[in-house]
């Protein structure tokens, strides 16, 4: 009987092993934030799971979804599972209601997963030091880089003093996270579909769940496997050339910005360190305060319409902006930091970025983009920086996080050729290891440009039969 029992008990441990799982997900209930329309059969709740699945006793986490589809929709198939980008930002903060015919639950039920950390979950990892250190900067006329420094290390504090690993926050503990749900709702193999950052997330689930994943839709997607502030000057760079590329080839057509590029290179390279002041009133108040701001701002102003809607108006606010005309645009990005991003979970973004980005980002590098495009020198590329991470202090990732996924699944990919951050080159680095794979490039569309050209849905297209090509007769998208 001991020799059974031991026997179990190996078979026991040789299981776990096996499944690396020594913990039993769970889903408790809640009272959904959304509307639904009555007809609708919903799940909303939270996926509890360990925080560290290293040390599954310890504490555990409750990350929010909801699951919903209509009465004739499968329960168990056909489901897509989509989460928002960021990192740090809330999948279903996003939504205020959903109706019967809603685009979402056009391809079938539809899941709507919240990155652990976020707004709705349990804990949040939230850091209200930090906006407030870069309003601080901005009335006092004080360094804001140091401001937000110390704001980003009180914060830790607080978050650790709490209980909190600020480690086990990461792409691959999402991927996990997602794998858990799949199972604890008892779905079949999922459609997933990703943004920008959860484009990455979405590659890792795929990596290490294969069986949970039947196609990935990704909008723009950053993988992982890229190191981004590496080439982050380079993107911006890149996409500013589509906007002055017609014009430098058709001058006669464009007499007012055939030297476009020439006097965008020209001013904001010489302004390059330069730091002007502005009245500023704070919006709400009546007395105003003389504000400091850089070319930092100027660029805000600039790279934050390389969008479809705005694109056209870029060659305007460059002319404006080189003949010393600043105020409406340092206006407009200044209220909008005193504004504020309430969406936004910082801690969140912290531990994830720094762990699978700026720990593998070679700094020299970094640099010597400066040399390359001096116009760009010094430009902030995210609000995440190498001096952030040290204040974060968390563990980097484990080098696997940041391989090329290999996979016969198929995949659509989609890119704005305008978009200043992911660039259709990583969709081409994503084809190279995804041989299913076929890309949409949007002509004069910026990030996240969707899957519709001319009232054609490609996503629904590509969902109902994942493996066969794409055709497209449409002058703005070209199909690879």
């Amino acid at each position: 009987m001991t020799r059974f029992l031991l026997l179990l008990l190996l078979l026991v441990c040789l299981r776990f092993a096996a499944t690396g799982q020594s913990y039993q997900p769970r889903i408790t209930s809640a009272a959904c934030p959304i509307k639904l329309d009555k007809r609708l059969v919903f799940t909303y709740g939270y996926l509890v799971v360990p925080e560290n699945r290293q040390r599954p006793q310890r504490r555990q986490v409750q990350v929010p979804f909801l699951f919903v589809r209509r009465p004739t929709q499968s329960a168990t198939q056909h489901v897509s599972l989509y989460s928002t980008g960021g990192p740090g930002y809330s999948t279903t903060a996003n939504l205020d209601s959903i109706g019967y015919q809603s685009s979402l639950l056009k391809y079938g039920g539809v899941v709507l997963f919240d990155q652990r950390g976020t707004r709705r979950a349990r804990p949040c990892l939230e850091c209200a030091e930090v906006p407030a250190a870069i309003k601080r900067g901005y009335r006092t006329g004080l360094s804001k880089d140091s401001l937000v420094r110390l704001a980003v290390s009180r914060c830790r504090q607080k978050l650790v003093s709490q209980g909190i690993d600020l480690s086990a926050y990461t792409t691959q503990e999402s991927a996990e996270d997602i794998n858990d749900l799949r199972r604890a709702l008892h779905l079949d193999s999922l459609n997933l579909l990703g943004i920008s950052y959860s484009g990455g997330l979405m590659l890792a689930v795929l990596r290490r769940h294969p069986e949970a994943v039947r196609c990935l839709l990704l909008n723009s997607p950053l993988p992982s496997a890229v190191n981004y502030e590496e080439g982050g000057l380079l993107n911006i760079n890149e996409a500013l050339e589509q906007v002055f590329a017609p014009y430098a080839r058709d001058s006669a057509a464009y007499p007012h910005h055939r030297q476009l590029r020439q006097q965008f290179h020209t001013y904001f390279t010489a302004i390059t360190g330069r730091t002007f002041t502005l009245s500023y009133a704070e919006p709400g108040t009546r007395d105003s305060l003389r504000l400091k701001y850089t070319k930092a701002e100027l660029l805000d102003a600039i790279v934050s319409r390389l969008t479809s809607e705005q694109v056209q108006t870029v060659p305007e606010v460059i002319r404006d902006i080189v003949q010393g005309h600043h105020r409406q645009y340092v206006r407009e990005q200044v209220d909008q930091a005193f504004a504020g991003d309430p969406a936004l979970s910082l801690g969140m973004r912290y531990s994830t970025y720094c762990s699978e980005q700026l720990a593998y980002a070679d700094p020299a590098l970094e640099k010597q983009q400066a040399r390359v495009v001096p116009w760009l020198a010094g430009y902030p590329v995210n609000n995440v920086t190498h001096a952030t991470c040290r204040c974060w202090q968390v563990k980097p990732e484990a080098r696997i996080a940041k391989l090329p996924v290999y996979s016969a699944v198929p995949v659509l990919l989609t890119a704005g050729d305008i978009d200043p951050w992911c660039r259709p080159f990583y969709n081409q680095l994503l084809q190279r290891t995804l041989p299913n794979c076929q890309r949409l490039l949007f002509h004069n569309r910026g990030h996240a440009p969707g899957y519709r050209a001319e009232g054609i849905d490609y996503a629904e297209l590509f969902l109902a039969h994942p493996l066969q090509k794409l055709r497209s007769a449409s002058k703005e998208l070209l199909i690879e």
